[in-house]
């Protein structure tokens, strides 16, 4: 369907009739020969003299009145509506925190090739299965040891994301674990996101030792501010210090912002703790369309162009007949 921008330009069609019906003529003043026979020779050739002005040539007004209208609709733009151009936005930001401690080189996981590989390595094939799940969910990714960086802000580009992952390393962020910084961390990113769903993923394979803040306090900021955090526990309960990892602890932190506490014996296991949050945190997007607009204006503005050169080109045309005739008549 097409349409005008400004119909309200159309207020002004009337205008040049109301010019011809109200404004006096134009005249203009010249030297010319006063003669006292005019009227006498007039009557002997048969010709009478025209009244200067429009108003004895109807062609010309109508002329203008046709160029009027047209550059009058070109002004008011028309345009042609095309169908809605719908496309899908996020409505949730995840935010995975990934511990790389160095508790996490222990080769206790079974790969896709049935070798036996690290912890960090089973995490890492995993969570690339689960980002390549969520298109349309914007992730970011946090890793932690001692302390906790950033490693990706919240992207839709996945692919960049999981190339961030592959570069994360045992030990780099230290050889302790600080959840509570972890926590803390991601809701300092999570609150730039515009968002309403806010989920948080916490991986981690031992105990909190370093934070400057407790799991507990940051779990109570988290559930303040409406982020849910899933936590993922996947070491072991009976080891000693650093290497134990605390499930009543995680557990909590999960119960306190209403999400869920899994753990994660294998890959196998972890595998199926992805699969089950896809299920908690299923794809939702809502659609947002525009209609977009192919302009117009140039159709009566041409047209306008047209009429007056196609005018022009006559008048010449007629005026060179009349010239040639005249000499043939001389």
């Amino acid at each position: 369907m097409w349409q005008l921008d400004y119909p309200w330009l159309l207020l002004l069609l009337p205008l040049p009739w109301l010019g011809y019906r109200y404004l006096p003529d134009y005249r203009e003043a010249r030297s010319a020969v006063r003669v006292p026979f005019f009227g006498a020779m007039s009557r002997a050739v048969g010709q009478a003299p025209s009244k200067a002005g429009t108003h004895g040539n109807r062609w010309q007004l109508l002329l203008n009145l046709l160029v009027w209208t047209l550059v009058l609709v070109a002004a008011a733009r028309p345009v042609f509506v095309e169908k809605p151009i719908e496309r899908q936005q996020p409505v949730r930001d995840l935010m995975l925190a990934i511990d790389i401690s160095q508790s996490m080189e222990t080769t206790d996981f079974t790969g896709a090739n049935g070798q036996k590989i690290d912890r960090l390595a089973a995490v890492k094939e995993v969570v690339h299965g689960f980002i390549d799940k969520r298109k349309d969910d914007r992730l970011g990714l946090i890793v932690f040891g001692s302390g906790a960086y950033p490693q990706a802000p919240l992207t839709l580009d996945h692919a960049s994301l999981s190339l961030l992952l592959d570069d994360t390393g045992i030990g780099m962020a230290g050889p302790n674990t600080a959840i509570g910084d972890a926590i803390g961390l991601s809701l300092k990113l999570l609150d730039q996101a515009h968002e309403q769903e806010k989920v948080l993923i916490l991986l981690t394979d031992g105990n909190d030792t370093s934070s400057a803040i407790t799991p507990d306090h940051a779990a109570s900021m988290a559930a303040a501010k409406g982020v849910v955090i899933h936590t993922i526990g996947i070491g072991d309960p009976t080891a000693e210090g650093e290497a134990k990892v605390n499930l009543q602890g995680l557990q909590h932190i999960a119960e306190a912002t209403g999400g869920r506490f899994f753990r994660a014996e294998d890959r196998n296991a972890l595998d199926q703790v992805y699969g089950t949050l896809d299920k908690l945190t299923p794809h939702q997007v809502h659609t947002l369309s525009h209609q977009p607009k192919k302009e117009l204006f140039w159709w009566p503005l041409a047209a306008a162009i047209a009429v007056l050169a196609l005018y022009h080109l006559g008048a010449l045309l007629r005026s060179h007949l009349t010239s040639a005739r005249q000499r043939q008549e001389a």
